[in-house]
């Protein structure tokens, strides 16, 4: 086991998954000398060349349609949007056209593509590189939804993406890209629709993904000091959702909250805590809490962004009121 970073994890599943098939190639702005804002990229041009790592125009709308056409004939696109406050400009491509081709060809055809991108706040980037925006597309049927938390679910979901047969939007937090964590070094891959409990409990259970999964796993060891068992469900995939991973934790537990760093109105999290008032109502103690983004543009100001998504006291707070 290797201990990398989440941005080497990603690099590493790109560079398998291009050596494994040549139908596999990536485009995007700068991510080819350049290596992507974010270095995900880089050293992939000098082994695949500027036919398969492919630099593209700042025109989001246009790239992403040619991807879609390019799955439409048989290739394996990756295409990489700089932040997912881009996507809106991509969104009859990805949301008329990909996510819909399979239903309306009558499986006759497939758009096998992976729209990745970065989102959330943390780096004092303002109200137009700071959203997120994952109920967007989580809304969507024919659109699978991928926010991993770690180095390992990072390259082990990436490569599953590539090899789906359908579109899967691949959303990166931008404060995850320098976190470490193990990776074995044979080759792995996640399945897409499969959450990990990341830390066991039997008193909460706290079902949430990407960044706020580290932020859960924080309150968990504080609580645990105070003799209080939280359980910490990392979704991974948002669509498919793994709902018997979900239900099994809060019938063991009796009680949950749903954590995402996105608004709370219209987010992902109403659906999930409605799912499980629906599916294991009998089995609670108490309805199902929501901590969430507030409901406001993310401001420039650093201060003034870290009161706008949950923090760690927050859930710690949270969490005590509930049990």
């Amino acid at each position: 086991m290797a201990e990398i970073m989440y941005r080497e994890g990603l690099n590493r599943a790109l560079l398998e998954e291009m050596r494994r098939d040549e139908l596999v190639f990536i485009m995007g702005e700068g991510i080819a000398a350049r290596g992507g804002s974010y270095k995900v990229t880089e050293g992939l041009l000098a082994e695949f060349g500027p036919g398969r790592v492919v630099d593209t125009p700042l025109a989001e709308a246009t790239f992403t349609g040619a991807a879609v056409g390019a799955a439409l004939v048989g290739t394996r696109p990756v295409v990489e949007l700089l932040f997912v406050d881009f996507a809106p400009m991509t969104m009859d491509m990805v949301v008329n056209q990909a996510a819909k081709y399979s239903f309306m060809s009558g499986g006759q055809g497939t758009v096998p593509m992976v729209l990745r991108t970065q989102g959330g706040a943390g780096n004092g980037l303002a109200g137009q590189h700071s959203q997120s925006l994952e109920a967007l597309f989580y809304h969507i049927p024919g659109l699978k939804v991928v926010m991993p938390s770690s180095p390992y679910d990072a390259c082990g979901l990436m490569k599953s993406a590539i090899r789906d047969e359908g579109p899967v939007i691949f959303i990166e937090h931008k404060l995850l890209y320098m976190t470490k964590g193990e990776v074995p070094d044979e080759e792995f891959v996640v399945p897409l629709g499969k959450a990990d409990v990341k830390r066991k409990g039997e008193d909460i259970t706290l079902i949430t993904y990407s960044y706020m999964t580290l932020k859960c796993l924080e309150a968990a060891e504080l609580l645990a000091g105070e003799g209080v068992s939280v359980e910490v469900v990392d979704l991974r995939t948002l669509t498919p959702l793994d709902k018997e991973t979900i239900l099994q934790s809060i019938v063991k537990t009796g009680r949950g909250i749903v954590v995402h760093e996105a608004v709370k109105r219209g987010g992902v999290g109403g659906d999930i805590a409605s799912m499980i008032m629906e599916e294991a109502y009998d089995d609670l103690d108490g309805p199902v809490a929501r901590i969430c983004g507030k409901n406001t543009t993310i401001p420039y100001n650093k201060n003034l962004e870290k009161v706008c998504v949950p923090t760690v006291e927050e859930i710690v707070e949270g969490i005590l009121e509930m049990v």
